[in-house]
């Protein structure tokens, strides 16, 4: 059992468990800040306590995501009470509907929400996401939408977005941003990463004027086949993520603190 001093002075018990969730969490903050997901204090990524399925992880309101670390993240129960520093703010609408996820989606312990430019930018279109790459397959079957309702703080919209979410593991929220979730922060990173990179293509094609060449149906269902295939039931994005995690640590390693 490990020991995490609050912003206000007191020692809280913490599990080994804990402890590497939140080191992976605070990670993740850092790679997608270096990544331009998030360059402010808004967005939010939420991590489930592993051995304390009635918590989770959530970022300071007030802490840049490249200032985030392990012992600086908030725990949180699904009623939204902090449990370590009553001094701790958190943003509202994060909390809305990331618990909304995490409570109606017992095998997702990680949800990832940004308003990373190129995914603001197609979120503003009538036609939404095109798969125009092979990286971009990723996504397919993995894909819903969310209709902008405004600030995402009423108890409502969270049910919606559920709802709307579904079995998937990416969203566009139309109007606002995208949303990722996962089994594990590698997964959620991973479909970020793919979902991002999907918007950054298709908005530098549409800037160019040029007709844009269409993947064809049968080759996308085909490719949805075959990723289903080799996918199986392992977790996406493992490989990819331990890159960036030592890459992490080489760079900066003060998010473990």
């Amino acid at each position: 059992m490990n020991t995490a001093t609050s912003k206000a002075g007191r020692t809280q018990p913490m599990s080994e468990a804990e402890r590497e969730a939140r080191i992976k969490l605070a990670a993740a903050f850092r790679i997608s800040h270096r990544l331009g997901w998030n360059d402010g204090i808004n967005n939010h990524i939420t991590m489930r306590v592993p051995d304390d399925n009635g918590c989770f992880l959530m970022n300071k309101r007030s802490l840049g995501w490249d200032e985030i670390t392990a012992s600086n993240l908030t725990k949180l129960d699904f009623a939204g009470t902090i449990q370590d520093d009553p001094n701790d703010s958190v943003g509202r609408a994060g909390l809305n509907f990331h618990t909304a996820i995490l409570e109606a989606r017992p095998e997702i312990n990680c949800v990832l929400h940004v308003h990373q430019k190129a995914g603001v930018v197609i979120s503003a279109t009538d036609e939404g996401l095109k798969i125009l790459d092979q990286n971009g397959c990723a996504l397919l079957g993995k894909l819903a939408y969310h209709t902008f309702e405004g600030y995402a703080s009423e108890h409502e919209e969270g049910e919606r977005i559920i709802r709307e979410l579904g079995d998937k593991y990416a969203m566009i929220m139309w109007n606002h941003g995208l949303l990722t979730v996962g089994r594990d922060v590698c997964e959620a990173f991973g479909y970020m990463r793919r979902l991002v990179d999907a918007c950054e293509t298709q908005e530098r094609l549409y800037a160019m004027g040029v007709k844009v060449r269409a993947i064809p149906d049968a080759a996308l269902e085909r490719m949805k086949s075959e990723i289903a295939q080799r996918r199986g039931n392992q977790l996406f994005g493992g490989l990819e993520w331990d890159m960036f995690f030592r890459q992490a640590k080489r760079l900066d390693p003060s998010f473990m603190s």
